[in-house]
């Protein structure tokens, strides 16, 4: 691969075995081409503005000017400065920053100790983004129409294992809390996202989603009737059959999906 197509990168961890580490897993990647390392925060931003990284991987939990924090100056920097942000992939060994990850357009957020097929498939969305903003950059640009703004998640990172997975907010069908977390149900396939039923509901757009219960929401879509029992309890009858109880608090707002 030319120098030239090469992403010039900066890891930044305030453990020195996980920059080691780190340096290994970045030699084994033919389109990388390390270009320093940084202990701490303050190191990171000296150097990520001296070097203009096209990628920093980098670390959330350090003492004092944290990976979040980096990441948000970074950007500003580059904002500021009319120029393109370096790629942000996270290493950490907690799950619990994710949203506030993401809510900085990082690429990918990798749970230590990242696998070498983990940091090849991060790397390959920092490529193929990079690619893409080339070619986006040549095309006369056109004012999304007021429709397509969403002030509602599109979508949501959650852990799965020794990773973290994106899922489409169309995709979820149902959610439903357990204890701390919350299941999102696929259909096929569930996944424990650490958020309170209340903050999930913020995020999600009303007209796809309506809560029926303190535990559960569900995608309107799926709901194929209502039904009571005759003695003032209300269900949600879904289109594979399964009923769901429907709190007293939350009746009306299932009701206004038969216009009553």
């Amino acid at each position: 691969m030319a120098a030239e197509d090469m992403l010039t990168t900066l890891i930044v961890d305030d453990e020195p075995l996980a920059i080691e580490r780190l340096q290994l897993l970045c030699a084994a990647e033919k389109s990388l081409s390390l270009v320093g390392t940084a202990s701490d925060g303050a190191a990171a931003l000296r150097l990520a503005a001296a070097l203009k990284p096209d990628l920093i991987l980098l670390d959330i939990a350090m003492p004092e000017v944290d990976g979040i924090t980096v990441a948000r100056r970074v950007g500003e920097a580059a904002l500021s400065a009319g120029a393109p942000a370096p790629a942000i992939i996270f290493v950490t060994a907690f799950d619990g920053f994710a949203v506030e990850a993401f809510d900085l357009a990082a690429v990918d957020y990798l749970l230590k100790p990242v696998a070498p097929d983990r940091l090849s498939r991060a790397v390959a969305r920092v490529t193929e983004r990079r690619t893409n903003g080339i070619a986006e950059a040549q095309r006369p640009v056109t004012p999304l129409r007021p429709a397509e703004l969403s002030d509602y998640a599109q979508e949501f990172w959650v852990p799965h294992r020794s990773e973290l997975v994106r899922i489409a907010a169309t995709d979820i069908q149902r959610i439903d809390a357990e204890r701390d977390y919350m299941r999102l149900s696929l259909g096929d396939r569930s996944f424990l996202l650490h958020q309170t039923i209340t903050a999930l509901e913020a995020r999600l757009d009303p007209a796809m989603f309506v809560r029926l219960h303190r535990s559960t929401i569900v995608r309107r879509n799926r709901i194929q009737r209502l039904r009571h029992d005759g003695l003032g309890v209300w269900y949600a009858v879904l289109v594979d059959g399964e009923e769901v109880r429907i709190g007293r608090t939350y009746l009306a707002n299932a009701k206004k999906i038969a216009g009553r």
